[in-house]
C-alpha cells in the first residue's frame, strides 16, 4: 500500500459502501461481510449455524441486530442500492404493546390515544397542549413534551428498558423518532389513524439482508479475519491481532468512535459519552394464536426486561423454513439492553432467554420453540451526556492525523442504514 492511498476499517455497510465508491480496499474482523447488518440462516433439525444459506436444507433465516430495515426515502441510494439485490417496499405496520393489559396501540401511541380510553385521552391532551420547558435530560424532555400521564405510562417505563437505566442522565436525542404533533394527537383522541414517525415506509431485500451485504461485497479487496489492535496515527499504520501491519495515508474508520480512539492512543479532555449494548435473541417457533400482525411492538412492562419484541415472518415469510407447515411458523427478535461495559453471564444469559420464552408463550405469542440463537451487540446505541463535548473533540482529534470516522457508530450518531450507506458513499468518492 502507497504512502497517500486510504484504507476502509470495517465491511459492514458504510465501510462497503465508501470502499465500493471510492475504490478502496478495506480490512474487516470477521470472516464475513456486513457488520451487524446481515443474515445468518439456522438448520431447524441440528440448530447449526451458516452464513449463507446451505443447499438443501430446510433453513430459518435471521438478522444478526434484530430487524435491520432499511428506512428512509432516499430514491436515489436505494436506487443504487437495487443494483446489488432486488429490494421490496413495505408500510410499517408498528404497535406499542401494554403486556400486563394485553394492550395494543398503534404507533406513535401519541397518535392514537383513543385506544387508551377517554379519560387518558383527554388527560393527556391537556397535557401535551402546554409549552414545553427547556429540557436537559431525555428524561425531562419527553415529559415535557407528552406530559407526565403518557411519560408514566409509557414513554418513563419503555425508556428506562431501552436506555439500560441512562434515561434521567443523558442528553434528549433523536426527537424525530417520538414525533409530537398536537393536531395528530387530537386526531388521534377520536380514533382517527395517522401514519407518522421515522420510519413509516421501509426497504428490504427480497433475498434477505446477507444478499445485498454479498453484493456490496462483490470483487472488492477486503482482507478478513483482520482484528485491528492498535493503531499508529503519527506513523499511519494499523496492526492486527495475527501480528502483520498495513501502512495508510489516510484511514477510513466505520469502528464505533470510542474504539478507534482508544486504538489510535489518542484522548479528549472530556468524559466518554455513553452506549448501550444489546442482547439479541432470535428465535424460530410454532406461531401463536395471540402473536399480532405487526412487524414490531415496543413494550414497556415485560417481566423478563425486553423492550421491543418484531416479527421477522411478518414483514417476509421467507424469513421461514421452506416446509410444508409454514403458515404454522413465526420468526421473531427480541431485544434488551445492558449498560456499556456490561455483560451478562452465560447463565444469566441462559436464564433470560428461558424466561423470554415462557413470557411470549403466556402471550400467546409462540408455542413450542425449534431454534433459538442469541447474538451480543456491543455497542448498540450511542448516547451523550448533557452538554457533552466529547464526540465533537474526538472527531475533531482524530482527523488532525486524517483518521476520519464514518457511519452510525463511527460518528456516535443515530441514523438508518440508508444513511449510513450514503455517508460511505460519500466519504468514499471524496478518498479518490
Amino acid at each position: 500500500m502507497s504512502e497517500g492511498s486510504c484504507l476502509v476499517l470495517g465491511a459492514g455497510v458504510t465501510g462497503l459502501s465508501a470502499a465500493r465508491s471510492g475504490g478502496l480496499p478495506v480490512v474487516e474482523a470477521c470472516a464475513d461481510p456486513g457488520g451487524i447488518c446481515r443474515s445468518y440462516y439456522v438448520a431447524q433439525a441440528t440448530n447449526d449455524r451458516y452464513a449463507a444459506p446451505p443447499r438443501a436444507r430446510a433453513v430459518w433465516r435471521f438478522e444478526t441486530g434484530g430487524g435491520h430495515w432499511l428506512f428512509g426515502d432516499d430514491p436515489l441510494v436505494l436506487g443504487w442500492l437495487e443494483r446489488f439485490a432486488p429490494m421490496r417496499r413495505y408500510a410499517r405496520r408498528a404497535a406499542v404493546y401494554f403486556a400486563r393489559r394485553g394492550l395494543l396501540v398503534p404507533y406513535p401511541l401519541q397518535n392514537h390515544l383513543a385506544a387508551l380510553g377517554k379519560e387518558i385521552a383527554v388527560q393527556a391532551l391537556s397535557e401535551m397542549a402546554r409549552p414545553a420547558p427547556p429540557a436537559e435530560t431525555l428524561a425531562e424532555w419527553l415529559r415535557a413534551n407528552f406530559g407526565p400521564t403518557l411519560f408514566e405510562l409509557f414513554f418513563r417505563p419503555f425508556h428506562e428498558r431501552y436506555t439500560a437505566g441512562l434515561l434521567d442522565r443523558i442528553a434528549p436525542q433523536d426527537a424525530y423518532k417520538s414525533p409530537r404533533d398536537l393536531a395528530l394527537a387530537l386526531r388521534g383522541a377520536f380514533g382517527a389513524t395517522s401514519a407518522a414517525g421515522y420510519n413509516v415506509f421501509f426497504a428490504y431485500p427480497c433475498d434477505g439482508l446477507d444478499a445485498l451485504v454479498r453484493g456490496l461485497a462483490r470483487d472488492l479487496d477486503i482482507a478478513f479475519a483482520k482484528q485491528v489492535v492498535r493503531i499508529d496515527p503519527i506513523e499511519r499504520s494499523v496492526f492486527f491481532a495475527d501480528g502483520t501491519a498495513r501502512r495508510y495515508g489516510r484511514l477510513l474508520s466505520s469502528l464505533p468512535l470510542n474504539h478507534t480512539l482508544a486504538l489510535s492512543g489518542l484522548s479528549v479532555a472530556e468524559p466518554t459519552d455513553p452506549y448501550t449494548s444489546v442482547l439479541v435473541l432470535n428465535i424460530g417457533a410454532r406461531r401463536g394464536p395471540q402473536l399480532p400482525d405487526a412487524h414490531w411492538l415496543y413494550v414497556p412492562d415485560s417481566r423478563s426486561g425486553f423492550y421491543r419484541v418484531g416479527c421477522y415472518s411478518n414483514v417476509e415469510e421467507s424469513f421461514l423454513p421452506a416446509r410444508a407447515d409454514r403458515a404454522e411458523l413465526a420468526s421473531l427478535y427480541v431485544e434488551r439492553a445492558w449498560l456499556g461495559g456490561t455483560r451478562p453471564t452465560e447463565a444469566e444469559i441462559e436464564r433470560y432467554q428461558q424466561a423470554v420464552i415462557a413470557e411470549l408463550q403466556d402471550w400467546g405469542f409462540i408455542g413450542a420453540v425449534e431454534v433459538m440463537q442469541a447474538d451480543w451487540i456491543e455497542v448498540a446505541y450511542t448516547w451523550s451526556w448533557p452538554g457533552s463535548r466529547w464526540r465533537e473533540r474526538a472527531l475533531k482529534t482524530l482527523r488532525r492525523y486524517d483518521i476520519f470516522p464514518i457511519g452510525r457508530y463511527g460518528r456516535w450518531v443515530f441514523q438508518g442504514i440508508v444513511d449510513s450507506i450514503r455517508e460511505g458513499l460519500v466519504a468514499g468518492s471524496c478518498m479518490r
